[in-house]
């Protein structure tokens, strides 16, 4: 069947401009804007690294950052010249509101905690069109009670939220709605709509802001923009905005009630902060004229930071809308601009394309749930800048940094110079890309904007990102962590989603992305294998909290750990690589010596991970039947580490068929197979089916043979251990009343099954994978047995859930492991989504209930929402788990593929026009 999906995207108006030729203009104004750039490693300058507490939220509103903004529902260009957002004062507040609140990590009794709430609506790939929501209350805002009853409450309590506090209670707040409509690339409505949900009167504070990123007092080659209002005959005044690297724009306001053009600079208020003299308007300016009634705060005719300020006054449930606009000033027309009639354009166009890419969806609230996870995704980019000599070193001009950060915090990663849209994990609790991370938000990106996907993996391969020794960056806060090396198989993925919409693979991009990981895999292989027996150590591979020991840092016992789940990933990373350099050698013969290179690989470390105990390497427990991370003291004991987690399953994501009517025609790739399995025979055994000929055979390449796969199948399927009603659990629940101690040589430490929120702070404010389900190891799981059932087939069944007595085929369970995880977002027979379940005031009301969060992690028992509140990127992966059709897309067969010559040639004339 042709694929209908790539067609109907690249007709549609959206998916002519993400294949149109000025894309990148089209992508120049996008939600770039950080939503915290405060308590960030990059805004921290102080002796040993405390950036909670050297840049605060308290300092936020008064104090200039050097590497971003932050701001509410922000805009801006792609370097951030220029910066807008939404600022609020329901006249109540101590300050108004520019950006969000949360809890430090130490403020939190689970670490550092958004406290709003807001939700990402809809948004188009290209940015044409963007809506979010942000709910203010009335009264206000409750800074001091959140601060002070989190502070009492201890890690074994759940965390005190805005709702807590009873600032909402009886519908006192406002819904705030942002939506941005581009008229052209350049030409851009901001739409502010404002509700009065109660059933009282209420007055509010407007304030739209448009500002300039200051740049000019960290270099002296930074020429300083200006604003500068200027009256107008047709629109009454307008705001000329001039920056040395953009040229001039035209700012404009339009609203029912009369705008009051406010002007400041974006400097810090040396004064406020510290107790220095200077000169203002300062960057606090518009909080100190409406709060403290300063009219020295602030200019009425220039500056560097406008804001166009509105007094709404509302009767019960009204509403009221406002207008921001911004344009070259080349651009102006004659003719006025319809503003209602470009969103209403821009919406229909967004209805379009959603509906060309659910074509197969047929349930309405699916269709909702995937469009809000890739709202989030599509709001969650960023602007990050981070240039770490210069961090490192200070700016002319400028105060020194401390002495001692130069051989602290990211001492050995000076190469990286980053300025770049990124996809964050969120905007909020991550202001940073993850390395990661960004593998995953990649595949689901993919699904939409193939080439943004493909330039978030090529961006982390860079040589201003990738460390000289082939290491990618982890993530801000230490760049030097290891990640779990998933970016070969993010690069299939997306490649493979690419195709599918275009009908044509990306060589080059491929190709780039080979080579580059290719020094990633010498990294790992020479820095992570301790006795070269192609078992891994890695580190804590973003598994925070899954055992007793923080594996980033020296045990307390010493010695270090052999890693299950480093060295699946590493098995998973050359079954991957393996992958790529055949589909290249599609092309290019001469990659099938590489590739048989890592075929090779691959079985070594089958080899080394699957033997048993008696070999010393082994990681498998035969008593057990599960792989177990293995402590080697030093004095040579071997410790098991008999802990039931997510760990001991990721070896089965290590699993690859090789098909024969795919790639038996390379020249040269069987005979090399051949030679091989003869002489390492003891290998051979680790490959089924190597020998069978035959058209359409089917080599499995896994690190499990069929009754180690039943083995760990047995418990991940199991109610009682690892299978929840929305997924697999990081922890079995059989360490509930089973916790595993470990008691040696004076070290006692205990680990046990905890659903929701981690009792603790051993590795971090809010880690924990003791328990909830965890969206890229059950995406990866569900992946992994449909290509194990492309092996075995549909006569191949298992119990599921075990002890049921009923048998399904792998593929049919996989189908069912992505239903139970979509279950997480969509309404349960009493309409309650249980992600939102902590949320029921929200849920019981009609304008709310479809308001949807992506938490970075799940209940285990109940799938309510845990740790970070808008970690889109993650588990915006839940879009693809919606179309499983397209998670497939690997593993049916070349003949099965819905791509077919006539329809390559129609998305051609497509993108022609």
């Amino acid at each position: 069947m042709p694929p209908l999906r790539a067609i109907h995207l690249l007709q549609s108006k959206e998916g002519s401009r993400l294949h149109g030729p000025d894309l990148d203009g089209w992508r120049r104004w996008g939600p770039y804007l950080s939503e915290r750039q405060w308590g960030t490693v990059r805004e921290d300058y102080s002796e040993y690294g405390t950036a909670w507490d050297y840049f605060p939220h308290d300092h936020a509103r008064s104090r200039m950052y050097r590497w971003g903004e932050d701001g509410i529902a922000g805009f801006g260009n792609d370097p951030l010249d220029w910066c807008i957002s939404l600022a609020l004062w329901n006249g109540h507040d101590s300050i108004i509101k520019e950006r969000l609140f949360g809890l430090t990590n130490a403020q939190g009794n689970h670490g550092e905690d958004v406290k709003e709430l807001y939700f990402y609506l809809d948004g188009t790939p290209t940015h044409s069109y963007m809506k979010m929501l942000y709910k203010y209350p009335h009264d206000a805002y409750p800074y001091q009670d959140l601060i002070d009853e989190n502070a009492r409450r201890g890690a074994d309590q759940p965390e005190y939220e805005i709702l807590d506090t009873g600032v909402f209670d009886d519908n006192r707040y406002f819904d705030v709605f942002v939506e941005y409509a581009k008229h052209t690339p350049d030409d851009i409505v901001m739409r502010v709509t404002v509700e009065n949900r109660a059933s009282r009167r209420a007055a509010l504070h407007v304030l739209p802001q448009f500002w300039a990123r200051n740049r000019w007092a960290w270099s002296s080659k930074s020429g300083k923009p200006s604003l500068v209002l200027q009256p107008d005959a047709d629109e009454g005044a307008r705001v000329v905005a001039h920056n040395p690297s953009t040229g001039t724009m035209i700012v404009t306001a339009s609203a029912r009630q009369p705008v009051e053009w406010l002007f400041c600079e974006n400097e810090t208020n040396v004064r406020r902060i510290f107790g220095i003299d200077g000169a203002g308007p300062f960057k606090d300016g518009f909080n100190d004229y409406l709060v403290a009634g300063d009219e020295q705060a602030i200019r009425r005719d220039k500056g560097t930071r406008a804001a166009a300020h509105v007094y709404l006054q509302f009767e019960p449930h009204e509403r009221s809308v406002l207008y921001l606009r911004w344009r070259p000033e080349a651009a102006r027309g004659t003719v006025p601009l319809d503003m209602e009639a470009l969103f209403a354009r821009r919406q229909a166009e967004a209805d379009e394309f959603y509906a060309a890419l659910q074509h197969d969806i047929d349930d309405a609230d699916a269709r909702l749930v995937q469009r809000q996870a890739l709202a989030g995704m599509l709001w969650t980019k960023q602007y990050y800048q981070f240039d770490v000599t210069r961090w490192h070193d200070g700016d002319p001009g400028q105060p020194a940094p401390p002495k001692p950060r130069r051989h602290g915090r990211n001492a050995d990663w000076r190469h990286m110079c980053n300025g770049d849209i990124v996809s964050m994990p969120d905007k909020w609790e991550y202001p940073w890309y993850a390395s990661w991370d960004l593998a995953f938000h990649a595949a689901a990106f993919a699904m939409i904007d193939p080439d943004f996907a493909k330039k978030q993996l090529l961006l982390l391969v860079k040589e201003r990102y990738m460390h000289p020794n082939g290491q990618l960056p982890a993530y801000e806060w230490a760049f030097g962590d290891a990640n779990p090396p998933v970016h070969a198989w993010a690069t299939w993925r997306v490649y493979e989603l690419d195709r599918e919409l275009t009908g044509v693979g990306d060589h080059a991009f491929l190709e780039v992305m080979f080579h580059k990981l290719l020094l990633n895999f010498s990294w790992w292989v020479n820095r992570k294998d301790a006795d070269d027996r192609n078992i891994f150590q890695g580190g804590f591979l973003g598994l925070d909290n899954i055992g007793i020991f923080d594996r980033s840092s020296p045990l307390p016992t010493g010695g270090r750990i052999d890693q299950a789940d480093g060295t699946a990933w590493m098995a998973s990373y050359a079954l991957d690589l393996m992958q790529i350099g055949l589909e290249l050698a599609m092309t290019n013969d001469s990659y099938v010596e590489i590739a048989v290179k890592f075929f090779e690989h691959f079985l070594y470390i089958a080899e080394a991970v699957s033997c048993n105990e008696g070999c010393n390497t082994g990681l498998w427990d035969n008593e057990d039947e599960f792989f177990y991370d293995v402590l080697h003291l030093p004095d040579g004991t071997r410790v098991p580490m008999r802990i039931r987690s997510i760990v001991g399953l990721i070896p089965l994501f290590a699993v690859h068929v090789l098909e024969e009517r795919v790639h038996g025609h390379l020249p040269g790739l069987r005979e090399r197979l051949a030679w091989f399995l003869d002489h390492r025979p003891n290998l051979a055994k680790l490959v089924s089916r190597w020998t069978e000929p035959g058209k359409g055979n089917t080599t499995l390449l896994s690190l499990l043979r069929g009754h180690r796969m039943k083995a760990l199948l047995r418990r991940a399927l199991d109610e009682a251990e690892f299978l929840s009603d929305h997924g697999v659990r990081a922890l079995s629940r059989f360490h509930l009343d089973e916790p595993y101690l470990f008691d040696r040589d004076g070290v006692s430490v205990c680990i046990q099954y905890q659903p929701g929120e981690s009792d603790s702070r051993v590795f971090g404010g809010n880690s924990n994978w003791r328990g909830p389900v965890w969206m890229p190891v059950n995406y990866l799981l569900i992946e992994s047995l449909y290509e194990f059932h492309r092996y075995y087939g549909d006569e191949f069944r298992i119990e599921y859930p075990t002890g049921s007595g009923r048998h399904l085929s792998l593929s049919e369970i996989a189908d069912d492991l992505a239903r139970r995880i979509a279950t997480l977002f969509m309404k349960d027979a009493q309409g309650v989504r249980p992600v939102m379940s902590a949320y029921p005031m929200l849920q019981a009301d009609p304008l709310s209930r479809d308001l949807i969060l992506f938490h970075e992690y799940f209940h285990g028992d109940n799938g309510r929402g845990v740790g970070a509140s808008h970690q889109t990127g993650w588990s915006g992966l839940v879009a693809l788990l919606l179309q499983p059709r397209l998670m497939k897309l690997s593993h049916v067969a070349p003949d099965e593929e819905p791509v077919a010559a006539s329809v390559i040639e129609d998305i051609a004339a497509v993108i022609a026009r």
